[in-house]
């Protein structure tokens, strides 16, 4: 006898990862923190596997979760398309979204390209910018939807990924270690000023600027060493240093923020980026 997904438990199992905790999905699916406790208890015995590992306050998915993810997104959009198409809706309206630069040269060709295309009533708006700065545009209302990096801490965070150092060999055999870094602010900057001076390692920036393409030029051309991660660096272009080299790193988060009360087509979007880093 075939079993069936409920349509409910799904959007709220959805809404519980995008918002970080119960308590806040409470406000996104209109149900009390104890049905949605009942929904995801139900929901997990339905697959019959664990769905979240709690540690603290946070929840985390099982690979069980991580797998029905992706799938409930798509039912969940599935269904949101054929109803807006029986009742002769379509998408519409504004969504303006805020990207780091490690975002917008791999992201704007692909999943935002491909958002436009099937909506084409959706005006969409792309500010590409610093973390923070995004953040405080999604505060005073500008952005609806901010894909940025973050402390591993951060609750919001989609994916985790260990930091890397990033630059030609030879530059190690320097006594003063040539850097190139984004301008402040920026988590790898701070992160990489913070373990050199830590480890006693001398250091100098030769290369500070506003543009990733900057920092990747100065790497490339064998002229500094930077501090990124791996996610995002073109293989061949830019080599990652032997770890015994040079102080250890921590991991960074990449963290999706949506502003409260989401449209429909801000959520759609948000799922399609979290899907989308979560595949790269």
């Amino acid at each position: 006898m075939a079993v069936n997904l409920p349509m409910e438990v799904l959007r709220s199992f959805v809404a519980i990862v995008d918002t970080g905790s119960m308590l806040q999905a409470t406000e996104r699916v209109f149900v009390t923190q104890s049905a949605l406790s009942l929904q995801m208890r139900r929901l997990e015995d339905i697959v019959r596997r664990p769905l979240f590992n709690r540690q603290g306050r946070k929840l985390r998915l099982t690979q069980a979760g991580e797998h029905l993810l992706g799938t409930a997104r798509q039912i969940l959009a599935l269904n949101d398309r054929v109803l807006a198409s029986l009742q002769g809706q379509a998408l519409s309206g504004t969504v303006r979204i805020g990207l780091n630069q490690d975002f917008a040269e791999i992201l704007l060709p692909g999943v935002l390209n491909e958002f436009v295309v099937t909506n084409p009533d959706i005006q969409m708006h792309v500010r590409v910018g610093g973390s923070q700065d995004l953040l405080d545009a999604m505060k005073s209302e500008q952005l609806d939807v901010v894909l940025c990096v973050r402390a591993e801490t951060e609750p919001q965070n989609i994916r985790i990924m260990p930091m890397k150092w990033i630059g030609q060999a030879h530059l190690l055999e320097r006594d003063v270690l040539p850097l190139a870094l984004l301008e402040e602010p920026c988590l790898f900057r701070a992160t990489a000023l913070r373990v050199l001076e830590e480890a006693g390692r001398p250091f100098r920036v030769v290369v500070e600027t506003a543009s990733l393409s900057g920092i990747r030029a100065a790497v490339q051309s064998g002229l500094a060493v930077t501090c990124r991660n791996a996610l995002l660096t073109e293989p061949g272009l830019m080599p990652s240093l032997p770890e015994a080299d040079l102080p250890a790193l921590p991991s960074n988060g990449y963290a999706l923020f949506s502003a409260g009360d989401p449209s429909i087509a801000s959520q759609h979007l948000a799922g399609m980026l979290r899907d989308a880093v979560l595949s790269l």
